[in-house]
């Protein structure tokens, strides 16, 4: 049901948070700039006219999703530190101190899955407008990176295994009839199956290895025979199906059981050869503003640029003039009204200045890499915990809305100690000069001290 409007014009017996907080605080300004109305416009239609209890504030759960990012932390912590910071209430909304938890952290999962890809990319839309004339640049960088996924590494004989146990369940449930459980031999295949590496244990590995495959699909059979044909488990048996007839050549593997959709993915790294999860595309403007944050499988970078300039588009209302890219997307040189820039052997025919423009631009293309390891450790990219392929472009938004706030109130931030280091400036020269005036009037020796400056 639509949340309830809050009576903003009640008063109160307690002191407001307006009155209690630093004004200058960057989680204070941010609150001020952000146009909350642009979400409760955008969200109230999903939710329903008169059925089911009031749902909690829109504001609030914008406000608890932009935290979470911001601070790096769960659902379960961002609802839990809300309690104790009083400039995260005042974000979301709050008038007074309010010592509970605002709800339950499941209700920020149902939250994002209302609001969906759309709802979150109005979010980015939103942190852009607030950089100001930083977002509106015509030369922008484009780049793409991992965001893994939770799974463990995969093998062969993880997937045998939990297979297994998978079976197991359904047959508990329904109270299907099995006949051998295999509990005791699983235990000695399992010993059997450690410390592979070693020259003795090899082969006894390699046999445990297809004893435990063989197991697992005399169970898939069993269930299959057992359960109707148009059972509830029929996508599930499929799928064990078709990761114990995946080879070490086969095209498409599944890698996880709960995350079927994650690609193995290879970008040349020395420490880390494979990554699993998914691709995601970011494109930062020269000014340093993220307008563009997409997911992908696996596909050539190449290919993900049309798309990608069709969000950056939709967010800031016009597609980029210049877009500098690594040789990761050779074969593209203009799409749409963008020309697309990548380094190559510059000509003979080349001016110096034409040679040392085109290297300058390339340069700065390169600052795209460290805002990227930035957004990873961060802002929740490293790892991916929400489900399925929506979860992963979910995911990358935030990540991308939230390096967007968070470039704005450290630009806040900057500024006020800037102006206050002024403001000690020109107090000291002020009080200087009146020593000074003082020593030549009547010869006197004086000392001033000030807070955090002392003059003699």
């Amino acid at each position: 049901m639509i949340p309830q409007a809050k009576n903003t014009n009640q008063i109160s017996f307690f002191s407001s948070l307006e009155g209690m907080l630093n004004a200058k605080h960057p989680l204070y300004v941010l609150a001020n700039k952000i146009e909350w109305k642009i979400f409760e416009e955008a969200f109230l239609p999903l939710y329903s006219q008169n059925n089911g209890r009031p749902a909690k504030p829109i504001r609030l759960m914008v406000g608890l999703l932009i935290l979470k990012h911001i601070r790096n932390v769960s659902d379960e912590s961002v609802v839990e530190q809300w309690s104790e910071n009083i400039y995260y209430q005042y974000l979301c909304g709050g008038t007074t101190f309010t010592p509970g938890k605002p709800c339950e952290a499941s209700e920020l999962v149902h939250f994002r899955k209302r609001i969906g890809e759309s709802g979150i990319e109005l979010i980015l839309k939103e942190s852009i407008r607030i950089n100001g004339k930083d977002g509106d640049d015509d030369n922008v960088n484009v780049d793409t990176t991992v965001q893994e996924k939770n799974i463990t590494f995969p093998t062969d004989s993880k997937l045998h295994h939990k297979i297994i146990k998978k079976c197991k369940q359904i047959a508990n449930s329904e109270q299907l009839p099995v006949r051998q459980t295999y509990t005791r031999v699983l235990k000695q295949l399992r010993l059997d199956q450690r410390f592979r590496n070693h020259p003795k244990n090899k082969s006894k590995a390699g046999k445990a290895d297809r004893k435990v495959k063989t197991i697992a699909g005399r169970l898939v059979r069993e269930l299959e025979r057992n359960l109707t044909p148009n059972s509830k488990y029929q996508r599930e048996l499929e799928l064990y199906q078709q990761i114990l007839s995946q080879t070490r050549s086969t095209k498409n593997k599944i890698y996880s059981i709960h995350e079927p959709e994650v690609c193995c993915i290879s970008k040349g790294k020395e420490h880390k050869k494979y990554e699993f999860g998914n691709k995601a595309s970011f494109v930062k403007t020269d000014t340093g503003v993220i307008v563009g944050a997409m997911g992908f499988r696996n596909e050539y970078d190449g290919h993900t640029l049309p798309q990608v300039f069709e969000q950056v588009k939709r967010l800031i209302g016009k597609e980029p003039k210049r877009a500098k890219a690594d040789r990761g997307y050779r074969g593209n040189k203009k799409i749409g009204e963008t020309e697309i820039l990548i380094p190559t052997t510059p000509r003979k025919s080349d001016s110096y200045y034409k040679k040392k423009q085109i290297s300058k631009a390339h340069k700065k293309r390169a600052a795209i890499e460290p805002i990227i390891g930035h957004i990873k450790s961060d802002h929740r990219l490293n790892r991916n915990f929400y489900k399925g392929i929506v979860g992963d472009n979910i995911n990358i938004m935030l990540a991308a809305a939230a390096f967007n706030f968070k470039r704005m109130m450290n630009k806040w931030k900057s500024s006020f100690l800037y102006f206050c280091q002024s403001l000690i400036l020109s107090i000291a020269y002020h009080i200087r000069s009146k020593r000074v005036l003082m020593r030549d009037i009547f010869g006197m020796n004086t000392h001033v001290t000030i807070p955090f400056l002392s003059l003699s």
